[in-house]
């Protein structure tokens, strides 16, 4: 029992100890790790260590608070911890390769450890591949069909070179779709797609944002295709902004939505019915674009939300002379050209729509 209490204590203060990195899980960054790989020698969140778990050729967990831990595995962290670990495994990530966070879909979890400590990706003895090959990659993605809103089998072609990216339907001689990587993004929407491995692919065709809504069976394929949009980006991004730097480059790879749901709008006379939209806020591209259902091809229309000194406002009234007949929470969008008035479910999504709304409208 002393040997217990001490070695427990010992371990924490390890955990805690400065400048060793073992204050934040070693692979998602989450804070006060309660796990800990006595096979790497590294600390991990809760999360990271059930993915560890799953790989014992590579990794054995136990927690810190709960298991008794031996004094020689004890040294063993001592004389490893997450730092060391980082420079080792993480010692030649490419720029463009997404690191995940304890927010992000297990698949990008799964595969960024298995990466790491199973395939060795990033060790210092592997060759840095440039981002033009990288963002070069060929094979099939099940794509869900426009109209018959069924996944087919499609192929998929990736061109960092060209800054393309087409796909074909079996009967089509040609491509069916020749997309710029300039507004290409990707993003993972697994519980929007009804798949584990569900990843969203946007783009801008004839001014409009189209859709596609892609999944492979494996998850090391899916987060292959993810990272090589991210290096055809990253390729366009350096290309065309040679004097940009790096850290600014980065998050405008690719990005998420900084919400997604469901609202009801008016239209421009504000007397029309209000009807049930999809909407999707990016901030990036200061763009509110909405949807009949979430899983269209194509957005219905969308609007530019600019900054506060250039005229735009939220608010959580009606503007004057509107009238609605059910009683719900709304909102009004003021710009320069109209007053948007929305329908939300409940006073928290009124809330969480405006608290996103206006952290557009105050970002610079």
């Amino acid at each position: 029992a002393m040997d217990y209490d001490r070695n427990k204590a010992l371990l924490l203060e390890l955990q805690r100890a400065p400048e060793t990195g073992n204050d934040r899980c070693a692979d998602c960054g989450d804070p006060d790790p309660e796990w800990a790989s006595y096979k790497l020698g590294i600390f991990i969140c809760l999360n990271c260590s059930g993915i560890h778990r799953n790989l014992p050729e590579i990794s054995r967990v136990k927690s810190l608070r709960l298991d008794f831990w031996e004094r020689n595995l004890i040294e063993f962290m001592r004389n490893h911890g997450n730092l060391w670990a980082k420079a080792k495994y993480e010692a030649k990530v490419p720029p463009y390769y997404y690191i995940p966070k304890s927010h992000d879909c297990m698949v990008l979890r799964q595969q960024w450890i298995r990466a790491k400590y199973e395939r060795g990706e990033f060790l210092d003895t592997q060759v840095y591949q440039d981002p033009c090959s990288a963002g070069s990659r060929e094979g099939c993605l099940w794509k869900l069909g426009k109209a018959c809103r069924q996944f087919q089998k499609r192929q998929f072609v990736l061109s960092a070179r060209e800054g393309v990216m087409k796909y074909y339907n079996k009967e089509s001689r040609g491509p069916k779709a020749i997309i710029s990587v300039e507004t290409l993004n990707a993003m993972f929407q697994v519980e929007k797609i009804g798949h584990i491995h569900g990843l969203q692919m946007t783009y801008i065709t004839d001014g409009q944002t189209r859709n596609l809504f892609v999944y492979h069976e494996s998850g090391k394929e899916i987060v292959d295709w993810f990272n090589a949009i991210r290096a055809a980006r990253y390729h366009y991004l350096r290309t065309t902004f040679p004097n940009v730097p790096e850290p600014e480059l980065i998050p405008r790879i690719t990005r998420n939505f900084d919400k997604e749901g469901y609202m009801e709008k008016t239209g421009p006379k504000q007397s029309e019915a209000f009807k049930v939209r999809w909407f999707c806020l990016d901030s990036q591209e200061r763009n509110l674009i909405y949807f009949k259902n979430p899983l269209d091809a194509f957005a219905r229309g969308q609007v530019f939300i600019g900054r506060k000194d250039e005229g735009y406002e939220v608010r959580d009234d009606l503007p004057q002379k509107v009238w609605v007949k059910k009683k719900k929470p709304v909102i009004t969008l003021v710009t320069p050209v109209r007053e948007f008035v929305f329908m939300c479910e409940n006073d928290r999504k009124q809330r969480e729509w405006m608290d996103a709304l206006n952290g557009v409208i105050t970002q610079l």
